[in-house]
Formats: C-alpha cells, structure tokens, sequence
C-alpha cells in the first residue's frame, strides 16, 4: 500500500500518542514495563514529502505501576525529573520510503544528554487530517547519564514502542 501525506504543518494528538518503555532487570529475570505521558510536539511535511519535527515526553509521568520505583526512577539515579523534566526527540530527517516505510534520522535527549537516534516507523494511517506512526526502537541507558545498576541488576537495552497521531495544525 502506498500512502501520500499532506504538506504543511501537523500537531501532536497528545490523546491518541503513546510512549511505552520495557527492560531487562533483576540479571535478567524480569521485564519492567513503563509508560511516559507525552506533552507536546509538532511537525512539518515539506513538498518534496520530507519531514522535520519534535516530540516531547514528561520524564516525570514515568509509570511502571510500582510506586517505589517510579520514584526511584525520577531521582538523580535515573531520570533526575528535578533537573531534566523533560526528554525529547528531535526529527532531523523523516522520509517515507517503500509503502508505510519512515526512515527517520533523530536526536533524542535525556537526562540533559544529546544523542543521535535513527528510527525506523511504520506509517499506519494517513489522511488530509491526520497521520499515525508507530514505532519500535532500542536505547543504551548508559549513553545517557541512567548507569545505576546496583550489584549488575540491569543489563541490555532499553526497548522504546511508540504509536504518535498527528492532526493538521489549525492555520
């Protein structure tokens, strides 16, 4: 399926996006699940179908339904919310490929600490009015500042899933 996206500029559908994350913890023997609620972001499609853009997470909203660590998670061991209340992805580069294919060239900031991220999204809807991409891509904790790891407990990569829906921003 080929699919055309508008020109022009696109908000973030804040209701409709999702940020889940999920790693490897206890040497390997549990999965942590989390999400982070998404505030803001924008984007633009150019003529020639190239797209630039940003979305914004709040690092505070991390929820892996464990209160404790949750709260471990926001402090200076981790996400350090006091300092860097937010974490971003930056679009340097989206260009649709074959069919839904999005070949993105991003840079993702967390913890005060720049990094350049190539995505791979699928395109899942378009329309004049909307477009949705989901996505599915890996981090290194520790190319960001986040290395605590008491007694080796957490090992890997984090893994990041995505589903953004974006609307025609209002002229």
């Amino acid at each position: 399926m080929t699919v055309a996206v508008e020109t022009g500029l696109w908000q973030l559908d804040t209701t409709a996006s999702t940020v889940a994350l999920r790693h490897k913890t206890m040497w390997g023997m549990v999965t942590v699940k989390g999400t982070l609620d998404v505030v803001g972001g924008q984007g633009e499609v150019s003529a020639d179908g190239s797209a630039t853009g940003t979305v914004t997470l709040n690092a505070a909203s991390i929820d892996t339904k464990n209160r404790k660590r949750d709260e471990h998670l926001r402090s200076a061991d981790f996400f350090d919310v006091a300092n860097h209340p937010e974490i971003t992805f930056a679009v340097r580069t989206a260009e649709l490929r074959e069919g839904e294919t999005v070949e993105v060239a991003g840079q993702l900031t967390v913890h005060g600490i720049s990094r350049p991220q190539p995505v791979t999204a699928k395109l899942t809807g378009a329309s004049a009015d909307s477009l949705t991409l989901d996505t599915e891509f890996t981090v290194d904790r520790a190319e960001f500042g986040l290395d605590w790891n008491q007694m080796g407990m957490i090992r890997g990569l984090t893994t990041i899933t995505s589903t953004l829906r974006f609307v025609r921003a209002q002229a």
